[in-house]
């Protein structure tokens, strides 16, 4: 059996003990696979990765200023740290907690968002000496071997700190820090426009994650038959110079295009064009990119745009976002051998089963921001769609809600407090690890977030 401790909700100093016993859902919990070696391997990766994200801030840098959609940066480094001791070291090895009052300082779940910035927290030595020491206990405990229930545990702080890399990224853009140096190569390549649209078949579909997938998170359970009908969805995402036409036409100003959520969010935030856009004397537009100003790349897919400014752009272009099944079909399904319907088989990948590598999709910081719709040919879907994995996130018209038969995962906190609130997101972003881009992956955000690496393509209607 395995013993595991969770805090209680009603009291963060106490503590509710759970055992788990070998034929409990947790032993049959999907896990990557990935052997010690392999664990011990990622968990330097990811933190290679954080460093390369941090370590240039100074410590007024790394505090900034209180802000609804940020972290103080220190705290977040910190809770980094904690989650990998709270879930591996604690639950899954059930060791003592290597900093006492680690749970007061960096539990998500009851160290409210506003007394962040306000915490007694260790210096900035004191803070990355504690992820350190983390990160060396979990390698000396790998060195033994790792057991089928620890694995999931360690799987799943990998990917909370690939989550982490990429808020960062977005807040040292948030906070107008400058661009981080070892960020990947330049993505000043052009490749141009890539339009028009592809067709779909309908049929039945699958929608969701099994367990032979690998690692999966608790929203992805379980696939579920849906039904779709023939649809027709564009080959790219929306591009810049798309979304240019739909400001200049007055679209930000035309109440016909937004929904009353949608309208309220614009006229509250005065919003006349995407958050980092500028307006040029010439009537062109550049785009406030960390702490420079740079030239608005007219073909790259438009990012850093809300649910809200897609749907808009969608009515004022007589389009539509896609739902979540028909992103999925689109992205990793495959035609019957008549092309009548969807068949039954899925890629793991929109282009096959081979790995990710830059030729096929723009993940892992392979370059430092989004590349033009027309790259990344290689990474085609079965019906021609391009860039459905990588370059930006593209929120879907779904609502972020259970699938049928939900049951929460040991980290309670991550789905279904969340439900109902939330827009879904697929594909990843530049700055997302091939390890969370599958595209079986929902990724959620409330509707008015525009500081997330984002973007959208669209369906005809």
């Amino acid at each position: 059996m395995l013993v595991v401790w969770f805090p209680d909700r009603d009291d963060e100093r106490a503590g509710v003990i759970r055992t788990i016993f070998m034929n409990d859902h947790l032993i049959h919990r999907p896990t990557s696979g990935a052997t010690a070696d392999e664990l011990a391997a990622q968990l330097c990766n990811v933190r290679t990765c954080t460093r390369r994200v941090t370590d240039d801030l100074s410590m007024q840098q790394l505090m900034g200023p209180m802000l609804p959609i940020v972290n103080p940066i220190l705290w977040e480094i910190g809770h980094v740290g904690w989650f990998h001791e709270y879930w591996t070291l604690r639950h899954a090895h059930g060791g003592a907690p290597i900093l006492d009052r680690a749970d007061r300082l960096w539990n998500s779940s009851t160290v409210a968002h506003a007394t962040r910035w306000d915490l007694d927290l260790p210096d900035r030595n004191g803070v990355f000496g504690y992820l350190a020491d983390v990160l060396e206990h979990q390698l000396d405990r790998l060195g033994g071997g790792i057991e089928l229930p620890a694995r999931y545990f360690y799987d799943l702080s990998i990917r909370h700190e690939d989550m982490h890399v990429e808020a960062l990224v977005y807040t040292r853009q948030t906070l107008g820090y400058a661009r981080p140096e070892s960020l990947g190569e330049p993505a000043t390549h052009r490749a141009g426009a890539w339009g028009g649209d592809v067709e779909v078949p309908g049929g039945r579909w699958r929608l969701g994650s099994t367990a032979g997938d690998g690692f999966i998170f608790d929203n992805e359970k379980w696939a579920h038959e849906v039904e779709i009908a023939p649809f027709r969805i564009a080959k790219a995402p929306v591009t810049n110079a798309e979304f240019a036409a739909f400001i200049d036409s007055g679209g930000y100003r035309r109440r016909e295009f937004w929904s009353a959520a949608g309208w309220a969010w614009r006229e509250r935030l005065a919003a006349e064009q995407p958050v980092y856009w500028l307006k040029k004397d010439d009537g062109g537009w550049t785009w406030r990119r960390y702490d420079k100003v740079d030239e608005l790349p007219p073909h790259a897919p438009v990012t850093f745009v809300n649910w809200y400014e897609a749907q808009a752009w969608c009515n004022w272009a007589k389009r539509r976002l896609p739902t979540e099944a028909e992103w999925e079909a689109a992205a990793v399904g495959e035609a019957s051998a008549d092309g009548s319907r969807l068949a039954d088989s899925k890629r793991h990948w929109s282009w096959g089963e081979a790995a990710p590598s830059r030729e096929r999709a723009n993940l892992d910081f392979a370059f430092d921001g989004p590349l033009d719709v027309a790259a990344c040919a290689a990474g085609d879907s079965a019906f021609g769609c391009r860039q459905m994995v990588g370059n930006v996130w593209e929120w879907t018209a779904s609502d972020f809600a259970p699938f049928p038969g939900f049951a929460a995962d040991p980290y309670e906190d991550y789905s279904q407090p969340w439900f109902g609130t939330r827009k879904v997101l697929r594909g990843g972003s530049f700055a997302t690890s091939a390890r969370l881009a599958r595209p079986g992956y929902r990724n959620f955000f409330t509707p008015e977030r525009n500081d997330v690496i984002a973007g959208f393509r669209t369906c005809a209607l």
